[in-house]
C-alpha cells in the first residue's frame, strides 16, 4: 500500500491519496503518478499562498485556506 502525504510542520500532515503497490516505483502506475503530481501541485501552490501570507501554519492550524482557492 501506497499513501503519500504532504508534511507541513512537525505537527501538520495533510493527507493526499494512494492505492495498493502494484509496481516498483510509483511513475510506473499511472493512477498513483497522477496522484504524486496532483499532491506535488498542491505543495507548489500552497507554499505560495504561504509566502504570500493568504495561508498560514501555526502549531496545528491551518488558517486561511478555507478562503483560498487552488487549480490544480
Amino acid at each position: 500500500m501506497r499513501l503519500y502525504c504532504l508534511r507541513m510542520s512537525n505537527s501538520v500532515l495533510i493527507v493526499g491519496n494512494g492505492g495498493i503497490k502494484r509496481t516498483k516505483t510509483y511513475e510506473e502506475d499511472e493512477s498513483l503518478n497522477g496522484y504524486v503530481i496532483t499532491l506535488q501541485k498542491l505543495d507548489k501552490l500552497l507554499n505560495h499562498a504561504i509566502k504570500s501570507g493568504k495561508v498560514i501554519i501555526e502549531e496545528t492550524m491551518i488558517s486561511g485556506i478555507d478562503k483560498t482557492e487552488f487549480d490544480l
